[in-house]
C-alpha cells in the first residue's frame, strides 16, 4: 500500500482532466446532497469543503483516503479505535488509540481510548449530579416544594420527614428542591429564605445539632449567653424582639444517627418549629421507614407531627430510564439495551438502590476496559450482557459465597446434594439418611469416592456448627431433621462457571 505522500504525488497534475460534469456537481448549490459526507459540519449551507490534493472521481481510492479521515458529525463510542488503511511517511509517535509501526504501519493500540473512559465513568459516578431535572421522582419532588413554598409565603415553621431506603434519590431530591425554592422566592421577589445542611454522620455527639444551628442564626444576630445552644433556640424562638422574620431552611441529614434511648434529641429538634416565632423550616432524611411510626406518635402528642413523604425503591424501569438519562451526555451508545435490562432487572428485584445500579454500570465498562488491554479481538467494543453478567457477579457476591468457595470438596458436594432435594424435590427439610443417598448419587456420578455415613455425618456436624444447615435430634443418626440455613441461590452462585459442581447440581435425587 503506498504512503499518504506517495498517494498524493500520484495526482494527475492536469486540472482539466476532471469531467465538467463532476466540477458542476462540486460547485453548485445543491453539492451538499450529493457530498455530505465530506461537508464541514461548521461550513455554511451549500459549501463544500473538498481537498486540494485529492481528486474528485467518485471511484479514486484518494477519495475513499479522504472519506476515512473525515470526522463524523456525531461522536462514536470508540473504545479502541478504527484501524487506518494507510501508511505515515514521516516519523510519527501515536496517533489517538493507535500505535505506529517500526515501517510506518499504523497498528491497533492495546488500551482503550482513556478520554471517552474518563468521561463514561464520571457519567455513571454517584457524585456526579445531573444538571437538569431529575427523572422518577417528580411527584415527591413537588410535594416537598409544595410545603417549603407555603411555609415561606405564609412565614410560618413547620416540619416534613423523609424516608426511604438507601440509594433511592432523598438527598439529591431535597438539595434540587431547595435550589427551585431559592429560583422560586427571586421570581417572586420574596426574602431569599436562608438554608443549613447538616450530615448527622459528622457530629461528635447528637446535641452538637443545636449549635450548628444556633450558630447559623448567631451570623445574623450577635450574642452570648450562659444557656445550652437549645436554650438558646427555644428563647430566641419564644420572644418576638429576639426572632428572625427571615426564614430559614434546616435539613437534616442522616437524621437515623440522632436516635437515643429516650429520643429526646429528636423530640426538641421538631419541637423548634412549635414555637410562636420560629422562622424555622425543617427537612430530616433518614433510610428507616419506620423510624416515624417510632417517634410520631410522642411529636402528636407534642404537636409537633411533621408531614411524612415516603420515596420508594426504583423499579426495574426507574433504574433502566435514570441509567438512560445519565448517558445521553455522552452522544454515543456504549451498552447494549439487553445489558442496560438486565442490571436495572438486577438491582430492582434485590435492593432497588441506584447507587448500586451506578456501581454495576461502572465496574461493567471496567471490565470491558480490562478485555480490551487483554485481548486483540477487534470486535469488542460495547458492554455487553456477558461484561454487565460479571460486574453483577462481583457487585452482589455475598459473604456466605466466600464462605462455600472456601469448604473442602466433600463438604460442599454435601451442600449441592442438599440443594438437589430441596430445589428439583420441592422439599423444605429432608432427613440425614435421604441426604446421605443423594450425595452418594452425586459421587457416583462424578466419580469421586464417597465417604461412610460416619464421616459424613461428621461433616454434616461442622456445616452445621458453620451455620450451613441445622440438624434436628433423634436416637436414630439417620433420621435427623436436615433443613438449610442459608439461601439456595448462593450454592448455585457460588458454584457458577465451575463445570464439575454445575455436574452435581444437575443431579436430581427425589
Amino acid at each position: 500500500m503506498p504512503t499518504l505522500r506517495s498517494a498524493t504525488a500520484g495526482a494527475s497534475p492536469d486540472a482539466s482532466s476532471t469531467p465538467r460534469s463532476v466540477k458542476r456537481r462540486l460547485t453548485s448549490p445543491d453539492a451538499s446532497r450529493h457530498t455530505s459526507p465530506h461537508r464541514s459540519p461548521h461550513a455554511g449551507a451549500g459549501t463544500v469543503c473538498t481537498p486540494k490534493l485529492l481528486s474528485a472521481s467518485p471511484k479514486s481510492s484518494r477519495k475513499r483516503l479522504y472519506g476515512d479521515l473525515v470526522a463524523a458529525e456525531k461522536p462514536k463510542w470508540n473504545p479502541r479505535g478504527k484501524p487506518l488503511h494507510f501508511l505515515f511517511s514521516q516519523p510519527m509517535r501515536s496517533l489517538g488509540c493507535f500505535v505506529l509501526g517500526p515501517d510506518g504501519e499504523l497498528n491497533w493500540s492495546c488500551h482503550a481510548d482513556p478520554a471517552q473512559m474518563r468521561a463514561v465513568k464520571e457519567a455513571l459516578h454517584v457524585a456526579t449530579v445531573p444538571k437538569c431535572e431529575l427523572v422518577c421522582r417528580d411527584n415527591e419532588q413537588r410535594r416537598v416544594f409544595e410545603f417549603c413554598r407555603a411555609c415561606v409565603q405564609q412565614e410560618k415553621a413547620g416540619s416534613l420527614y423523609v424516608c426511604g431506603c438507601p440509594g433511592t434519590g432523598k438527598t439529591l431530591s431535597i438539595n434540587k428542591v431547595k435550589e427551585s425554592l431559592v429560583c422560586w422566592a427571586d421570581e417572586m421577589g420574596m426574602e431569599t429564605p436562608d438554608s443549613l445542611t447538616i450530615n448527622c454522620t459528622n457530629l461528635a455527639k447528637t446535641s452538637e445539632i443545636f449549635s450548628k444551628i444556633l450558630g447559623q442564626f448567631q451570623n445574623r444576630k450577635k450574642g452570648t449567653s450562659k444557656l445550652s445552644p437549645l436554650q438558646q433556640l427555644q428563647s430566641m424562638f419564644s420572644n418576638k424582639e429576639s426572632a428572625s422574620r427571615r426564614m430559614m431552611l434546616v435539613i437534616v441529614d442522616e437524621m437515623d444517627y440522632l436516635i437515643t434511648r429516650d429520643r429526646a434529641v429528636l423530640h426538641d429538634l421538631f419541637m423548634l418549629t412549635t414555637y410562636p416565632y420560629s422562622r424555622c423550616i425543617l427537612i430530616g432524611i433518614a433510610n428507616a421507614i419506620d423510624l416515624a411510626d417510632r417517634f410520631l406518635p410522642k411529636l402528636e402528642s407534642l404537636n409537633c407531627k411533621p408531614l411524612v413523604v415516603t420515596f420508594r425503591a426504583y423499579s426495574k424501569d426507574q433504574i433502566s430510564d435514570i441509567i438512560k438519562h445519565r448517558l445521553k451526555v455522552l452522544e454515543y451508545d456504549v451498552f447494549e439495551p439487553l445489558a442496560l435490562e438486565f442490571c436495572a432487572r438486577k438491582v430492582a428485584a434485590a435492593t432497588g438502590d441506584m447507587r448500586k445500579a451506578l456501581g454495576v454500570c461502572r465496574s461493567a465498562v471496567e471490565v470491558l476496559e480490562a478485555r480490551l488491554q487483554d485481548s486483540s479481538d477487534q470486535e469488542l467494543g460495547i458492554v455487553t450482557f456477558d461484561h454487565m453478567d460479571i460486574a453483577l457477579s462481583k457487585a452482589f457476591k455475598s459473604a456466605v459465597v466466600d464462605s462455600i468457595l472456601c469448604l473442602p470438596q466433600q463438604q460442599q458436594m454435601v451442600l449441592c446434594a442438599l440443594t438437589n432435594t430441596f430445589q428439583h424435590c420441592k422439599k423444605k427439610a429432608t432427613t440425614l439418611g435421604e441426604l446421605n443417598k443423594s450425595y452418594i448419587e452425586i459421587c457416583r456420578t462424578t466419580q469421586v469416592p464417597a465417604v461412610g455415613m460416619l464421616e459424613f455425618s461428621n461433616m454434616c456436624m461442622i456445616l452445621s456448627d458453620q451455620g450451613f444447615m441445622k440438624l434436628g435430634q433423634s436416637k436414630e443418626d439417620k433420621l435427623r431433621r436436615v433443613t438449610l440455613q442459608i439461601d439456595i441461590s448462593d450454592i448455585g452462585f457460588a458454584f457458577k462457571g465451575n463445570r464439575f459442581f454445575q455436574k452435581c447440581l444437575e443431579q436430581p435425587r427425589c
